[in-house]
């Protein structure tokens, strides 16, 4: 069988029948979860026939549990939320709060990543020459980095070339020509792969670099399972030699480790060349399928040094159910330069288990220092009270503040609770666009002509506070100007967002946002 049957082996379409649903294992754990939310509701009805006794400790409960999230050091948004949750459902309130604050779900991981961040502290050494010149070009930009490296390994590079795609379809021909060129490895992390031609395209060059030695490797989050990919794929990848496997896949087990999903995309080639940003593994991020108009998204590929950060990012979470982490030989490989490098790349990662807020502290970082113009790119606009500060108090000062959001939703939801964001950002001066043509999924900030940040991270409490996210830092790299004119040419395509358009929102966007900012972080 050549490869060319074995993808479309593996590509066939999921069955969708009736009775395949039924004797499925998504069926069967959906199943399971149902009965076990069940007992938990019946627990609780029970306890409601002693509500005469209960009532009269149930005001001295409320209090103690204010008072405790009064001294918990989560996000002040977040505080509201389980108040108002407590405050309507006292016992059932404390006992989710509990629930997730204990992440019985995710205790084991927790210590397994912070295990694996100690053993990789100092396995990237940072080049003290780059340090001195960011000192002497007073951008911050050496403070930014002491920040990054409490929380991991993550050297600036003046030695790595960066390309920026303005769309999936560009960022894919370079993908399949980066997957060609390797030689010894090749590492794919994505929060979502999908059957269809563009994973097709990227399998038949997977399974052919595998049977010639390559190594390749596979991650992909397991909420997959759910839509994109049957429950067995990783073993049908390893019948062909590729290593293959699934961040927390769905298990029959009510759990908090559901609430942490690895939403990075990542493919790193050789050690020599990396990719992210915006752009997954599915027919709609380079618009072969049309799902919400138009799919306006972007990425950026590193050749160089910065290369080795993503790599090393990979390797963390690859390892993260390894028995014994294995890194060698692939840290030990020596950066290979770029040859024609330009300025400055501060690559990153994000984890929410470690207690550092990295995804938003960089955007925070880049909005306090801008003096001419923050122009943004983000599917999503669900934000806490910090950021909403840090957007209105740049635009207060007099910096040009531009927000590129989704014309047409993917979740109406999320696109209702942005719209109550509107009002006090757009009085605060910040000017916020909807893309007419469809749906933005890119996630670029650039700054001042000089700044940029490329990666996963949205605005919203699910990458800043609950996912696995990466990114990375530009600073006076030569393709900055080409992200700015992306995103002026995407403004050109956008509708302005002004006072008459907020008061002419649909009464159900209004209803369903006011509703939902009570529960926005957690959602």
């Amino acid at each position: 069988m050549d490869n060319s049957e074995v993808v479309t082996r593996l590509a066939k379409p999921m069955k969708k029948g009736l009775l395949h649903l039924v004797f499925s294992r998504f069926f069967v754990i959906a199943l399971l979860l149902i009965l076990q939310v069940a007992i938990l509701f019946g627990a609780f009805n029970w306890l409601l026939e002693y509500v005469p006794q209960l009532a009269a400790v149930q005001g001295l409960f409320s209090l103690v549990m204010i008072i405790y999230l009064f001294n918990n050091d989560m996000d002040a948004s977040a505080k509201l939320t389980w108040m108002f949750l407590i405050a309507i459902l006292p016992l059932p309130g404390a006992a989710f709060l509990f629930f997730t604050q204990m992440n019985f779900g995710h205790r084991a991981s927790r210590k397994r990543v912070d295990a694996l961040v100690q053993q990789t502290t100092d396995v990237l050494p940072q080049d003290p020459t780059v340090y001195d010149r960011l000192e002497l070009g007073g951008s911050g930009m050496d403070d930014l980095a002491k920040y990054l490296n409490r929380s991991g390994s993550f050297p600036i590079y003046d030695d790595t070339d960066v390309t920026y795609f303005p769309s999936g379809e560009e960022k894919f021909e370079a993908m399949l020509q980066a997957l060609r060129e390797a030689e010894a490895f090749i590492f794919l992390e994505y929060f979502i792969i999908e059957e269809g031609y563009m994973w097709g395209r990227v399998l038949d060059i997977l399974i052919e670099k595998a049977a010639a030695g390559v190594d390749v490797r596979v991650m992909y989050d397991g909420m997959c399972e759910m839509t994109q990919l049957p429950s067995d794929y990783c073993e049908r990848l390893k019948q062909h030699g590729i290593k293959a496997k699934k961040f927390a896949p769905i298990m029959p087990l009510v759990s908090s480790h559901y609430n942490y999903r690895d939403h990075r995309k990542i493919l790193v080639v050789d050690g020599k060349v990396a990719f992210t940003g915006g752009v997954n593994l599915a027919d709609e991020y380079i618009n072969r399928v049309e799902r919400f108009g138009h799919w306006k998204d972007a990425a950026i590929m590193l050749r160089g040094g910065a290369a080795m950060s993503f790599l090393l990012l990979f390797l963390q979470m690859w390892n993260i159910d390894e028995p014994e982490a294995q890194f060698e030989p692939h840290v030990s490989l020596p950066a290979v330069p770029s040859e024609k490098p330009s300025g400055f790349v501060l690559p990153y990662g994000d984890c929410p288990l470690d207690g550092y807020r990295v995804g938003e502290t960089v955007y925070i970082d880049v909005l306090y220092r801008a003096t001419d113009y923050v122009h943004i790119m983000t599917p999503y606009l669900i934000l806490d009270g910090e950021m909403e500060t840090a957007l209105k108090f740049a635009a207060q000062r007099g910096v040009d503040v531009k927000l590129i959001l989704p014309g047409i939703p993917d979740k109406k939801a999320a696109y209702a609770l942005a719209k109550t964001h509107y009002r006090a950002l757009t009085e605060a001066g910040v000017q916020i666009f909807e893309y007419t043509p469809g749906f933005v999924h890119a996630k670029v900030c650039v700054s001042d002509e000089e700044k940029a940040v490329v990666g996963t991270i949205n605005f919203d409490y699910r990458s800043l506070y609950h996912h696995f996210e990466c990114a990375a830092y530009l600073y006076q790299c030569s393709c900055i100007p080409r992200i700015e004119q992306d995103f002026q040419a995407t403004l050109a395509l956008c509708r302005p967002v002004t006072m008459e358009t907020i008061k002419a929102t649909p009464f159900g966007y209004k209803a369903a946002g006011t509703l939902l900012k009570f529960i926005a972080p957690l959602m």
